[in-house]
């Protein structure tokens, strides 16, 4: 009984986000503490993490930073990988105009949204 109440709650809390993820593609680099930098290509991106490709396992509540171009490194946590996929939080909350700007930049579908 207790480890079906754990699975149902770890599947809820991957589907309850903080803040809706973008689809997008940024070529970025991502380090797992105590490990190298490799390249990486992010998916999804929101205020609160992100997810991203990883050849090599990273196992939940593992440190990682990721650099973003542009960007100083930003911490995160490993929540997730599946697959060679992994799914970080930042540890600290991305700031909604750097979000805004990197949406901007690098996703396919970007409006402008100036003044009319």
């Amino acid at each position: 009984m207790l480890a079906e109440t754990y699975d149902s709650y770890e599947l809820a809390a991957q589907e309850d986000r903080c803040s809706p993820r973008t689809k997008l593609t940024i070529p970025a680099q991502l380090r797992a503490s105590g490990g190298r930098a490799f390249q990486t290509v992010i998916h999804d991106l929101s205020i609160s993490g992100f997810s991203g490709a990883a050849i090599s396992r990273m196992r939940p509540g593992q440190i990682c930073w990721v650099t973003l171009p542009g960007l100083e490194s930003l911490q995160a946590e490993v929540v997730w990988w599946d697959d060679s996929v992994v799914g970080c939080a930042f540890t600290e909350l991305l700031s909604p105009i750097v979000h805004d700007n990197i949406l901007q930049r690098y996703s396919p579908s970007s409006v402008y949204r100036g003044n009319l």
